[in-house]
């Protein structure tokens, strides 16, 4: 880098002199514009003593080769001068490159001699250094390593004593501060864990519901009277007892235990002569993940063992068995008066019982409609008995596909001509037989289409589609209406739940969903909608294809 500057100049007057050599006199502009170059940038690289009054020489005596009109003769000897002046700039140039090399390898030379000297020290340093580190840094290091891993094997009496007051000796007194504040800790900490544990254990006696713990060895960490009332768990000595030794003689405890059992309904015991019904509930004892063996507490837990609860819901079932039987006898005394409305309105339409004046007429058609909507939620009030009481009784025969839809068309015709409402059916060839109960599936085929006529605008179409679905045959119905909203689709089949209108549509009971869901899932089938807003709705359900 220190000589940069000169070889540039050499650079400069080795091509000064070349645009010389290679053009004759006197010089084209082109030749003399490279010069030009070349003589700006050694203008901006002197460096050296004398060379600036050279280069200023140089430029004077180019700058008379420039002007017109002087002879040959003349520019000859500006030409000389020229190449004079370039010679003097690279002398001087040469010159100070020697003399920089000697300078540059005189200070390698003492560079050499300091570095040989810094070594030489450095090294002897050094190995003082490691002779001696073992006994001033390792041993208090393998002293406090060897405390520390004491204290992780839980051992807070262990204590570290070092003969130098120095920062080891500061680290040593602050470890056995340490480890005495966690023996007082542990020491506390396991008097108010026995007291904890006691207090729990006093809970857990005095609660209602049925508990038991076991640990993951499948031993019995507790249980409280309520549990062994429940279960007949007549063993003085229960705690600490594998709980498959009580199973062996317990039915009960044996299948509450069993890992592949799947309680999900409420299940009866009978309990002092009564029968009682209960819900099991189970939940997993989790504890973090301590490694003894190292001491570290990983962030991932491990499971300890599970709790089972057994809630007496008797009460709740009984409340609710009499609701559904309220429901279905209030339902069945409905449809008698219900039906005699109906009839009479039938007469007062009878132009032989007497005419009657238009407003007369309106006033009669309103109450014949609200009277088939009631009707209709006494059937599905009904119905819905049925299937919560378990009464509901289902024909299974192999049925056409085709045979089912075309009697739900059949049922709504007459509504959607009403509406101008095109109903189009699209069938897939080839279809296979499905057992189920025609009515039951055809009832819910209805209610589908009569949902969609009621949200279809009129004039528009409604299409019932059956396509094969892996095992099942799906049946479809899609209206192009306003669609439902994505919040209200997943509680659609949910009881009594009404999706919000504007008015223009009159909404039913919000049991026909709820009702066609257990009829189809009652036959191993699977129900469901896909709907969004501007795009109209598509309700489905599928059942299972017939092997015959």
């Amino acid at each position: 880098m220190i000589l940069k500057d000169n070889y540039e100049t050499l650079n400069y007057t080795r091509d000064m002199r070349t645009i010389m050599d290679d053009n004759d006199l006197p010089l084209s502009t082109d030749a003399l514009a490279k010069f030009e170059r070349q003589l700006v940038k050694e203008e901006h690289n002197i460096t050296e003593k004398g060379e600036m009054e050279a280069v200023a020489s140089l430029r004077k005596v180019f700058d008379q080769l420039k002007l017109p009109g002087s002879g040959i003769g003349d520019q000859r000897l500006l030409e000389r001068k020229i190449r004079l002046h370039l010679r003097e700039i690279e002398r001087l140039n040469m010159k100070a490159i020697v003399r920089k090399h000697e300078l540059a390898n005189n200070a390698v030379n003492k560079a050499t001699l300091i570095l040989g000297f810094a070594a030489t020290f450095t090294f002897l340093v050094l190995f003082s250094f490691s002779v001696n580190f073992p006994g001033f840094i390792a041993n208090p290091l393998k002293g406090l390593l060897e405390g520390i891993q004491e204290i992780s094997q839980r051992n807070y009496n262990k204590r570290l004593n070092f003969q130098q007051n120095d920062e080891f000796a500061h680290v040593a007194s602050a470890f056995n501060s340490m480890a005495e504040r966690l023996n007082e800790w542990e020491n506390s900490n396991l008097a108010t864990v026995l007291s904890e544990k006691r207090r729990i254990e006093a809970i857990i006696e005095q609660m209602q519901d049925a508990i038991i713990g076991v640990d993951a060895d499948g031993e019995i960490l507790f249980t409280n009277d309520a549990a062994r009332k429940t279960l007949s768990i007549t063993q003085e000595k229960v705690i600490g007892t594998k709980a498959d030794d009580i199973a062996k003689s317990n039915d009960l405890f044996r299948s509450i235990l069993d890992k592949d059992q799947k309680i999900l309904k409420p299940f009866k015991i009978v309990l002092d002569g009564r029968e009682s019904y209960f819900e099991l509930q189970t939940r997993d004892i989790s504890v973090p993940n301590l490694d003894s063996q190292q001491g570290a507490i990983r962030t991932a837990a491990k499971s300890a063992g599970k709790v089972y609860i057994l809630t007496n819901i008797t009460t709740f079932k009984e409340r609710d068995e009499a609701k559904t039987n309220f429901i279905a006898t209030i339902s069945h005394e409905l449809k008698t008066p219900i039906s005699s409305i109906r009839l009479s309105l039938k007469l007062l339409n009878d132009q032989r019982v007497g005419a009657i004046n238009p407003e007369q007429r309106q006033l009669v058609d309103h109450i014949s409609e609200d009277a088939s909507r009631l009707l209709k939620i006494t059937s599905e009030l009904l119905e819905l008995s049925q299937v919560e009481t378990g009464n509901i009784q289902l024909n299974y025969i192999p049925a056409e596909p085709e045979q089912i839809v075309k009697y739900a068309v059949d049922s709504v015709k007459f509504q959607a001509e009403q509406k101008e409402v095109k109903l189009e059916v699209i069938t897939a060839p080839g279809l296979p037989k499905v057992q189920v109960d025609v009515e039951k599936t055809a009832w819910v085929l209805v209610n589908f289409l009569s949902n969609a006529l009621r949200y279809s605008s009129e004039k528009s179409r409604v299409v019932i589609q059956l396509a094969k679905r892996g095992g099942f045959v799906e049946f479809s119905v899609k209206d192009f209406g306003k669609g439902i909203d994505e919040q209200f689709q997943k509680r659609l089949f949910d009881r009594y739940f009404q999706v919000p209108t504007d008015g223009q549509n009159k909404s039913g009971s919000g049991l026909g969903l709820a009702i066609s869901k257990d009829f189809i899932e009652v036959q191993q089938g699977k129900i469901g909608v896909e709907s969004a807003l501007g795009e109209g709705s598509r309700f489905y359900f599928q059942l299972p294809a017939s092997e015959a």
